[in-house]
């Protein structure tokens, strides 16, 4: 007897295997890691760009914070020695006039200069275009000098001048110690001054730049002026100087531009200095690097990948049409596409079997699926989808049935005070205990976090009310592990007796429900029955 002839389909399948094809194709796809290595090292460069425009930025700000602290303590120095000058002539305005001039003009320290008595009175001014000498100042920085009484720089404030402007001062005290005033020099935060000159002039370029912030958001400091006295409260790096801390951040700024940003506070004040840079700005380098090397391997790379397109195709043309099978595996037809597929390799072949007895047990498992779509998961009562096939089949078989609805007094206490996890328990455990009490053809459910339902077909109001006590009941003097007693509310209703619109009858429910709750919880509540007409 002659041996059955072996189709060339099938000796192709016994002789080739997936494991050399893939062999084959990853010596031919050599693209794969160098495109690995590419992109890895773009990675390892870009971070470690960005790490040192941080490092940068952070290191330049905390030196400009020293040096803006440094400005702060010699400006309250020179006032400090003024002061004590001024202690034997407080009533000599010319003497106080010169002094005021010599104090803004020796070391541009100030824009104005500003003497006052302990009223606030103001004694003296330069410039005298101020014209503000004789008149009695209540600004935020007069009236913090005069309440400390010692050395104080101000938060930023709008002036009488109408200049915004950081008040800095010292006190006057004469030899008895009695407090006689103040001089203070104020530094105008919207024009030129010392501060501007400071922090204005800085070695990054490519859009980086350098503003400050004082405790409460306000920006005092910026080189677009018009920004100055702004708040600005979507700024990561200026919320962190508001908590007092220095550091170094990637950040959206408040006009949605990606940052690399340096922070630090200056001692003294709690200012924050702010040193940042576009990160586009930083990674442009970098990324005319790899453009320029991925353009020279471009051609290479493109022959690689039409090879491997080729071989993936041809490998994945049998894979591809099981897969559109197994993606229809629940239709009849399915079986006899699967059994057309021409599996030319060994691991395919091999696949289209197991695919073909899988079909037969996949289709009994929808059966099953298709009745865990109308479960609750946590519970295992029946979810909205179980309630209203319920409904609808009660309503085609002119079933009467009777509807309690449920709710867990202070559920969410349980959850806040116990967690989550001993809250799912008692949802499980109410769960338990309405199957106690239901019957075989009751219909228990699960409509909400704590809400539930339970329809009891065939079931007169009243003893839908003595299921509901008895339930009721049952929770009160269950004690829970963790927990201990829960109670519940619940509010019962009749299809047709309370309502003849079944819609109807689950809103009286909720209403019997709502009652029970407003009534003081751990109650049942009935629903009238409506008289025949």
């Amino acid at each position: 007897m002659q041996s059955p002839k072996i189709p060339d389909a099938n000796r192709s399948a016994a002789r080739l295997d997936l494991r050399r094809l893939i062999l084959v194709l990853t010596i031919c796809s050599a693209l794969i890691p160098f495109a690995n290595t590419f992109y890895a090292g773009y990675l390892v460069q870009r971070q470690q760009l960005i790490d040192t425009t941080l490092d940068g930025h952070y290191a330049y700000a905390t030196k400009l914070a020293r040096s803006t602290d440094d400005f702060l303590q010699s400006a309250l120095q020179q006032l400090d020695y003024s002061a004590k000058l001024m202690a034997g002539h407080m009533k000599d305005n010319v003497f106080l006039g010169e002094e005021a001039t010599r104090l803004r003009l020796q070391t541009k320290s100030f824009n104005s200069v500003t003497i006052i008595d302990n009223t606030g009175y103001v004694l003296a001014t330069s410039p005298e275009t101020l014209q503000i000498a004789g008149k009695t100042l209540t600004t935020s920085g007069i009236v913090e000098t005069l309440q400390t009484k010692g050395p104080v720089i101000s938060q930023p404030y709008m002036a009488v001048t109408g200049n915004f402007i950081v008040f800095i001062s010292q006190p006057v005290f004469a030899e008895d110690g009695q407090y006689l005033g103040a001089v203070g020099g104020s530094i105008y935060l919207k024009q030129e001054s010392m501060l501007d000159t400071l922090l204005g002039s800085h070695f990054y370029e490519d859009g980086s730049y350098v503003f400050v912030v004082d405790k409460n958001k306000h920006i005092i400091y910026h080189p677009d002026g018009k920004r100055v006295g702004n708040q600005v409260n979507n700024n990561d790096a200026i919320n962190q100087i508001s908590l007092g801390e220095s550091g170094k951040m990637p950040l959206i700024n408040s006009q949605g531009r990606e940052m690399l940003a340096g922070y630090a506070i200056v001692p003294s004040t709690g200012w924050g200095i702010v040193a940042q840079r576009p990160k586009a700005a930083t990674l442009a380098p970098l990324n005319d690097l790899m453009r320029s090397v991925l353009y020279k391997t471009l051609p290479i790379a493109i022959l690689m990948l039409l090879l491997i397109w080729w071989s993936a195709r041809r490998i994945a043309s049998p894979l591809r049409q099981l897969a559109n099978g197994a993606r229809d595996m629940d239709r009849p037809e399915t079986a006899d596409k699967i059994q057309s597929v021409k599996s030319w390799y060994f691991e395919s072949h091999e696949l289209k079997k197991a695919m073909l007895k899988g079909i037969d047990l996949l289709q009994r498992n929808i059966t099953k699926l298709r009745e865990d779509v109308n479960t609750d998961p946590l519970t295992g009562l029946g979810n909205r989808r179980h309630l209203e096939a319920a409904i609808t089949a009660f309503q085609a078989q002119e079933t009467p049935f009777a509807v309690l609805a449920i709710d867990i007094d202070h559920f969410k206490k349980v959850n806040d005070n116990f967690g989550h996890d001993a809250g799912d328990k008692v949802l499980k455990q109410l769960a338990r205990q309405m199957r106690d009490v239901s019957r075989a053809n009751d219909v228990p459910c699960r409509v909400g976090g704590e809400e539930f339902l339970l329809l009891l077909p065939g079931a007169p109001l009243h003893s839908a009310a003595q299921v509901a006590e008895r339930l009721r009941a049952l929770v009160e003097h269950t004690e829970l592990p963790v927990v201990g007693r829960i109670t519940i509310s619940l509010g019962v209703a009749h299809w047709p007796d309370s309502d003849d619109d079944m819609q109807a009858v689950f809103k009286q429910a909720d209403a019997m429900l709502y009652a029970a709750k407003r009534g003081g919880r751990n109650r049942v509540e009935v629903a009238a029955t409506v008289e025949p007409a």
